[in-house]
């Protein structure tokens, strides 16, 4: 019998559930058994809020290291917690396609977010989040909660709170169900975080072959496309996975769109941009963007992806986007 391949995964019901369906797939494509290896990661054991430490990458620093180390043979991320950094000797092999990138609103009685009564408790972690609500419920108080999705749904159904704001993907790659009602927020008035809704599958440069292979075939061309774009944005700001900004590009037909929102956490003010980018042969023309990466035969879609996106960070600073977002630590 073959040796298994090792799923580096963190231990909570998300990230199980995630790493389940990236496993079963790799099965069929490898004809090997995958094993999940639990993880704790920082995120898990500091309670702090997600504000203060979500910047450090903390809930994919201890995966890493454990990937690195050989404790594993690759990990699978949420993307949107991955800072835009990738640690020397990894790379991310595979991004499969992407799920519902909306948030929800969840309430007991189907409330819309923008009717809840003055004084409503929202629960949420996020500094994007955060920013969104106050701009359509001015009158809601935020909770800054964390907890797994089961406890945060325990929350409203006990009334401990009025609200949380969830990312759909994650409802439904751990098929939660609820009594409660839910309200999906539109990607076009209410943006989520870069790469939301998709996984990364990540390995080593030194991975097997075979391995390297198999994990290909799990990867969506215009998934990856979009997501680089979102994350180049967020790399051209300097920004970290918890930045109080939003960016989702979607690819259709021959033209990716991408809509991005930087708010200011402690006002209403916010700077966006929607653009669209004509592709050619499966790579993005950067119309006049200065840097010379107009697509040529055999050029690298994702390069082409990341300039796009970096010209799109560097119109959002001009706009004062700087004074916003925090810059990212190391």
């Amino acid at each position: 019998m073959s040796t298994p391949i090792r799923l580096g995964t963190r231990r909570s019901a998300l990230a199980q559930a995630q790493s389940g369906h990236v496993a079963a797939a790799l099965e069929r494509i490898s004809g090997r058994r995958v094993e999940l290896v639990p993880i704790v990661s920082e995120g898990d054991t500091n309670r702090a809020s997600l504000s203060e430490i979500g910047g450090l990458g903390v809930f994919a620093t201890r995966l890493r290291e454990a990937l690195l180390a050989g404790q594993c043979d690759f990990l699978v991320h949420s993307l949107k917690d991955l800072p835009t950094a990738v640690p020397e000797g990894l790379f991310i092999a595979a991004t499969p396609p992407r799920e519902d990138a909306r948030d929800v609103v969840i309430t007991r009685d189907g409330t819309p977010l923008h009717a809840l009564r003055a004084g409503a408790k929202v629960g949420t972690g996020s500094p994007r989040r955060i920013a969104q609500v106050r701009l359509r419920s001015p009158r809601s108080e935020v909770v800054d909660i964390r907890g797994n999705v089961d406890s945060r749904l325990a929350r409203v159904e006990t009334g401990e709170l009025d609200a949380v704001i969830l990312a759909a993907a994650g409802l439904s790659r751990l098929g939660s169900e609820t009594t409660l009602k839910r309200e999906e927020l539109g990607l076009a008035e209410w943006p989520t975080a870069p790469g939301q809704g998709s996984l990364a599958v990540e390995t080593t440069v030194d991975a097997a072959s075979d391995l390297r292979a198999a994990l290909a075939e799990l990867d969506d061309e215009d998934t990856r496309l979009a997501i680089t774009v979102e994350r180049a944005i967020l790399e051209g700001l300097d920004a970290g996975c918890q930045a109080p900004m939003a960016a989702h590009a979607v690819v259709t037909g021959d033209s990716m769109r991408v809509r991005t929102i930087v708010y200011d956490p402690a006002s209403e003010r916010r700077i966006g941009l929607d653009v669209t980018e004509s592709l050619n042969r499966g790579y993005i023309r950067s119309h006049g963007s200065g840097d010379d990466a107009d697509a040529a035969d055999g050029a690298d879609p994702n390069r082409a992806a990341r300039e796009f996106g970096l010209s799109v960070a560097r119109r959002l600073l001009e706009q004062g986007a700087a004074d916003l977002v925090p810059r990212e630590q190391s």
